[in-house]
């Protein structure tokens, strides 16, 4: 296989529709538009939305719902997983989430520690934000929980 040898699949690929080319063509005298009106006048048509007079879709369904935009979203990790760690270890966004036991966060500002599950040894947790659960049970453990 050579480059100057490729090219599309059979099928792949429709020619330019060429308007105005002679009766014979099918797409002569009005080039597909029919006769007259709106559709077939420069710049005719209706903007996208348009319902013919008729209350639009987008105006008939009411709103609901609110982005916050300000939002703040974290990485959230619970203590079950921190258990694995060996004592001493410290552990932070980075570490988790080389090891895969956190999935990235679109927009996330860091990591968050909740409180579910039981840890027995004594590590150094860097994070964000703190439950007061997990905080209790990190410090209860011998650890250190240190806000980044």
């Amino acid at each position: 296989m050579r480059i100057d040898t490729l090219q599309p699949a059979e099928g792949a690929r429709t020619s330019k529709k060429r308007l105005g080319r002679g009766t014979g063509s099918g797409l002569g005298k009005t080039s597909g538009k029919g006769h007259k009106g709106q559709w077939a006048r420069s710049g005719g048509g209706v903007r996208p939305g348009f319902e013919g007079g008729q209350m639009p879709l987008t105006r008939r369904v009411p709103k609901r719902g609110f982005n916050n935009h300000f939002r703040k979203v974290y990485a959230v990790v619970n203590l079950d997983v921190l258990s694995g760690f060996d004592a001493g270890t410290v552990v932070d966004y980075d570490l988790l989430w080389a090891m895969g036991l956190i999935k990235e966060v679109k927009g996330a500002v860091g990591l968050k520690v909740l409180g579910n599950g039981e840890l027995n040894v004594a590590i150094t947790v860097k994070a964000a934000k703190f439950s007061a659960t997990a905080k209790e049970a990190i410090e209860k453990a011998g650890g250190t929980a240190e806000i980044v």
